[in-house]
């Protein structure tokens, strides 16, 4: 059996182990940390209603629409995310950026299809990059097979595997405003919920904010 693929969390994939002292594990690079608050401040945050709304197909394939795939990228990279779509920062349009892999490599699609599912299904879990802290079940396909066009118009077809498959369902999701909290079990969207209740909570009540 091949290597399980990375988890789908939102976040970059660890680098292999290396020896490091324990002062070092307890204090991350500030500047890092400080990009990725930079990059989180400008993604919306459940319950912002546009994460519920369903993207429209894109028609121009022009420098806005490069403009906001470059954004969309640094974003992503800045923000320690696997995946990031146009709803999540406040755009109706199908277009979402993807890591292939956990070695760093990323590409666009737009007007995404899936067109084809694989039989094996597995449960992994998920995080989102609009849902910070949150780890979620999610059954999805291992292998998929999808349709789109790059950021110039050509025609794309991938066949997906793994932690790319999983990825382009999760940002396909977004763009038809569905979120993990849909997906995952009864259980887990309690619990999830009851998190996120607290979170919104007034200041002064026992649900402080995060």
């Amino acid at each position: 059996m091949a290597p399980q693929a990375p988890e789908y969390t939102g976040a970059v994939a660890s680098e292999p182990e290396t020896p490091i002292d324990e002062e070092d594990e307890a204090q991350p690079d500030p500047e890092r940390e400080a990009r990725r608050l930079v990059a989180l401040a400008q993604i919306r945050q459940y319950p912002d209603p546009v994460l519920r709304m369903r993207a429209r197909e894109v028609e121009a394939f022009d420098e806005e629409l490069a403009q906001l795939v470059h954004r969309m990228t640094q974003l992503m990279a800045g923000a320690d995310g696997a995946g990031l779509a146009a709803t999540q920062v406040g755009v109706l349009r199908r277009v979402f950026v993807m890591r292939k892999d956990d070695n760093g490599a990323t590409m666009a699609l737009v007007n995404p299809k899936l067109v084809g599912r694989g039989d094996e299904l597995e449960i992994d879990d998920e995080g989102c990059l609009s849902l910070q802290g949150l780890l979620l079940p999610v059954e999805r396909p291992v292998a998929v097979t999808v349709k789109a066009k790059d950021p110039g118009g050509a025609d794309v077809e991938l066949e997906l595997e793994g932690f790319a498959a999983r990825a382009f369902q999760h940002e396909l999701d977004h763009l038809d405003g569905v979120l993990i909290l849909d997906r995952t079990t009864d259980e887990a969207r309690r619990e999830a919920m009851a998190r996120l209740r607290q979170r919104s909570a007034p200041r002064g009540t026992t649900g402080a904010r995060l």
